[in-house]
């Protein structure tokens, strides 16, 4: 089983768990602890991560599905 399988069988909401949850617990480590090196890493890396998985989300088996049915709504 492919990595990218494991992300196809996880549910919406699962998903944007995914996305969500590091970036928010990299803002709380900022708030917890301040502006250090690692914290900014953590931030800058959790965000490249959540843009990751904003742009990739549209290539996944389910959301294409999804996609080309509201394609068809409009021919």
């Amino acid at each position: 089983m492919v990595l990218w399988d494991i992300f196809d069988a996880l549910s919406p909401h699962a998903r944007v768990a995914t996305a969500v949850l590091p970036f928010v617990a990299a803002m709380v480590l900022r708030v917890l602890v301040g502006r250090t090196m690692v914290t900014r890493y953590a931030v800058s890396f959790t965000t490249l991560w959540f843009l990751i998985n904003v742009l990739l989300a549209p290539y996944s088996t389910g959301m294409t599905e999804d996609l080309l049915t509201i394609r068809g709504y409009f021919r």
